[in-house]
């Protein structure tokens, strides 16, 4: 099966996921992205993600999948006959897939179980698996704010992309996660993750900020970065990506 098999497929199996979430009182979004160019470049750059949470006295669960996927035109000489030839060649080739449950202790304080993929065709690593277990506390959980941490010891499994050796180390992982509300219709948020091991650490940042158009639909500007620190030569450590995305909000 290839990968663009298996993309196909998972995006499929979310989907009936997101149509039917809000019957057992989920709540999430589903937001994408897309840009064209043609003119005297040609590029197309698509991007998405849709996450799910739910949350009662005892329990928190949380899912999400993303994916991200770019071609470029370039020019180069295939055949061999001295003229370039202009196709477009994939630059970007990305999924990732994460979920989350815990159990509450009380108000602020709940043991956390995570599980994070991903699959990236032009990163340090070919893909990265990690499971993790840990305590989260809730420091503010307002009408305007949210400031929550994860911190716990975890494994990690990861195919280096240059070596084609698999990895397997023991890790440290913390997350920061971060809402506020600016104004009635404005939200500002970041989400922090570092999973620290022998072999690697990787850190990811999401921060944007998301304007309400209406009570289902919303515009979506973020910044990601993406950093690995051990990376072989010619590779670059930190992978930026900044996005402007419609969400639809499921309630």
């Amino acid at each position: 099966m290839t990968k663009k098999t298996l993309l196909a497929a998972a995006v499929l199996a979310c989907l009936p996921l997101a149509a039917s979430a809000t019957d057992g009182g989920w709540s999430g979004t589903g937001e994408f992205g897309l840009a064209m160019a043609r003119g005297n470049a040609k590029s197309d750059n698509a991007n998405g993600k849709i996450a799910f949470a739910k949350e009662d006295d005892r329990w928190k669960h949380a899912f999400y999948f993303s994916a991200l996927r770019n071609k470029s035109e370039v020019s180069a000489d295939v055949d061999g006959d001295g003229v370039p030839e202009k196709f477009m060649q994939t630059s970007a080739n990305r999924y990732e897939f994460g979920a989350s449950s815990a159990v509450k202790m009380n108000e602020v304080s709940s043991w956390v179980a995570a599980l994070r993929y991903e699959n990236d065709d032009f990163a340090p690593y070919e893909h990265q698996t990690t499971f993790s277990i840990g305590y989260g506390h809730t420091f503010i959980n307002n009408a305007r704010t949210n400031l929550v941490t994860e911190i716990g010891p975890g494994y990690r499994r990861a195919k280096d992309a240059l070596t084609g050796e698999t990895q397997s180390d023991f890790i440290g992982r913390g997350l920061l996660g971060y809402k506020h509300m600016l104004t009635a219709n404005t939200s500002l948020f970041d989400t922090l993750l570092v999973e620290a091991g022998s072999d690697n650490t990787f850190v990811s940042n999401e921060f944007g900020i998301a304007v309400a158009m209406n009570s289902k639909l919303a515009l979506k500007a973020g910044f990601d970065v993406r950093h690995n620190t051990d990376v072989g030569p010619g590779i670059e450590k930190t992978d930026r990506l900044t996005k402007v995305n419609l969400v639809y909000n499921f309630k």
